[in-house]
């Protein structure tokens, strides 16, 4: 009888790559993809060019994550930067750092996630590389985009609203539930809840799937562009605090946010509000909701929300960029203070805190 291979040390680094490359489709505009020392691909515009990583430990831990929501996080979170500088992803590039004991299935299941995602947004794989790791797993996308812009962080002028999509604060509000023991289960469906959470289950459900399964606005966000309805934008992936510190940075000027108009996402309402605790904070601070930010002309505002109506998105205004030094004020229940940058920094000092 032959026993099938279940590890990545039953098989070895050439037949891994083999088996990954044997699944990855071609791609159009692609004429030499995964299989020689680089790809050959064909950009007809100025090209958009980011990469991210996500770490083991850092960025997730395995045992409340599925593989195949990993893998379509890895390439979403690339999307939305190169969607947030109005252009669209084209092409990735996929480097993993792997265990040699790591079960191929998983490798299996966090590849089904990456392809879901690619097919979805048009990208192909064209190539890649895998490592030995001594431990965590790592998982590091470079995307290739076509600008339509490109719109920058840089082009927020005074009098210009801020505006945002969506909602806010439920990726943060997700995370912290599967850091109290909240899971999915194959199917996708909410298998595990903290009990204080569980007459609460489709809110919990909603906000696990914000953190690991994040859907960023892409279409919207080349239309924009496209369009010249906004003159500064990025995404909100460390939270709208520190996000729209470095926008006025970067820009030169300040801004004035309106608590009482910032979007919290319903499920985080509900949740906080059983929690005792503050839900306006995680959409101000939380992070991951790759959502996008914009400076946005009042006279633009209009045409934006119609535009935004036809691709089932909101956004909404939450403030205005005002002359002066790149400091963001908030104005809330309790008056006018500083808001300052509280959403993820990677190098923070990490005395009384955890990854």
């Amino acid at each position: 009888m032959t026993i099938q291979p279940t590890r990545i040390d039953d098989v070895g680094e050439r037949e891994l790559l083999r088996r990954l490359q044997a699944r990855i489709p071609e791609s159009p505009g692609v004429p030499v993809g995964v299989g020689d020392d680089a790809a050959l691909v064909e950009i007809l515009s100025p090209a958009l060019v980011t990469a991210d990583s996500l770490v083991e430990g850092v960025h997730f831990r395995r045992e409340s994550t599925p593989a195949r929501l990993l893998g379509r996080k890895a390439l979403a979170i690339n999307l939305s930067d190169v969607a947030a500088m109005g252009g669209v992803g084209r092409h990735a590039i996929v480097s993993l750092c792997l265990p040699r004991e790591l079960e191929l299935a998983w490798v299996d299941s966090l590849y089904d996630g990456l392809l879901e995602r690619a097919a979805e947004s048009g990208v192909g794989i064209v190539g890649g590389n895998v490592a030995r790791s001594p431990g965590a797993v790592v998982i590091d996308v470079t995307l290739i985009g076509e600008s339509r812009g490109p719109l920058l962080r840089s082009g927020a002028e005074a009098g210009d609203l801020v505006v945002v999509t969506g909602q806010l604060g439920a990726a943060a509000e997700g995370l912290r539930l599967l850091e109290e023991g909240a899971r999915l289960d194959e199917e996708g469906q909410l298998a595990a809840v903290p009990a204080w959470a569980e007459p609460l289950g489709e809110a919990a459900e909603a906000c696990v799937w914000a953190q690991l399964d994040p859907r960023p606005p892409l279409v919207l966000a080349g239309s924009l562009a496209e369009r010249g309805l906004a003159g500064a934008g990025m995404d909100l992936s460390d939270g709208l605090s520190s996000d729209l510190a470095d926008m006025c940075r970067q820009s030169g000027v300040g801004a004035l946010v309106d608590g009482a108009a910032v979007p919290v996402a319903d499920a985080v309402l509900e949740l906080e509000r059983a929690r005792g605790g503050d839900a306006l904070s995680l959409a101000l601070h939380g992070g991951e909701d790759y959502e996008l930010l914009l400076a946005v002309d009042p006279g633009d505002f209009e045409p934006l929300e119609e535009l935004a109506r036809v691709w089932g998105v909101s956004v909404t205004p939450v403030g205005e960029f005002l002359e002066g030094p790149p400091d963001v004020r908030l104005t809330d229940g309790e008056g006018g203070r500083e808001l300052l940058p509280g959403g993820h920094d990677h190098f923070a000092p990490s005395e009384g805190r955890s990854e």
